[in-house]
């Protein structure tokens, strides 16, 4: 079994390009570390959520089946119950997705490019993406009011908590981009992650 030493950097010499230096993480990061504080904590608070997101999908489910081939109550509200989570759960994961850096990138040319460019490139990336989130917050929030007017399918409540995910997913969404910007300054693609270094 391999052990860590947490200390120990995977990247054992600065690596010197177009006169700028990328050292290990431990020894010159170029991000804000209160930003990076912050995101984590975030971070966790929304994995929390989603765990007990998650694990309320599991039983929901569950309890359509057995409602189904079972005790056959014809419980109608577990089938619109798991769709509303799973909305609500695979839209604040996005939050998590950002902070770990986790979501689907094409590194393959950006990789190849000057240090300086390339975390100018990226910086501009997260702007981008920080804008477009922005923009789905501030749209999210009068469509999310529009459907306090509709009625859901279950218990007869009305779709607003549900259409809520929309522009409270946009704001974490948001926050979490903004911080993880300010913690990477472009360098997270110089930096693998340990799981990958390892193989």
């Amino acid at each position: 079994m391999l052990r860590l030493n947490p200390n120990d950097s995977f990247l054992s010499e600065p690596i010197t390009e177009n006169g700028l230096t990328d050292a290990p993480p431990e020894k010159d990061y170029p991000g804000w570390e209160f930003a990076a504080l912050w995101s984590d904590r975030i971070n966790r608070a929304v994995e929390l959520i989603l765990a007990i997101l998650m694990a309320l999908l599991v039983l929901d489910v569950w309890l359509g089946v057995i409602d189904r081939y079972y005790f056959r109550w014809q419980l109608d509200w577990p089938e619109a119950f798991a769709r509303y989570l799973m909305i609500w759960a695979a839209l604040l994961a996005i939050s998590a997705g950002i902070a770990r850096r986790d979501h689907i990138g094409l590194m393959s040319f950006v990789g190849r490019l000057p240090i300086g460019i390339r975390r100018g490139l990226l910086i501009f990336a997260d702007l981008v993406t920080l804008v477009l989130f922005i923009y789905l917050f501030v749209t999210g929030i009068p469509f999310a009011a529009g459907g306090f007017g509709r009625e859901a399918m279950i218990f007869g409540a009305s779709m607003g908590p549900f259409f809520t995910a929309i522009p409270a997913a946009a704001f974490l969404a948001s926050v979490q981009m903004f911080l993880t910007l300010l913690r990477d300054l472009g360098s997270h693609v110089d930096r693998p992650k340990r799981e990958e270094s390892l193989t």
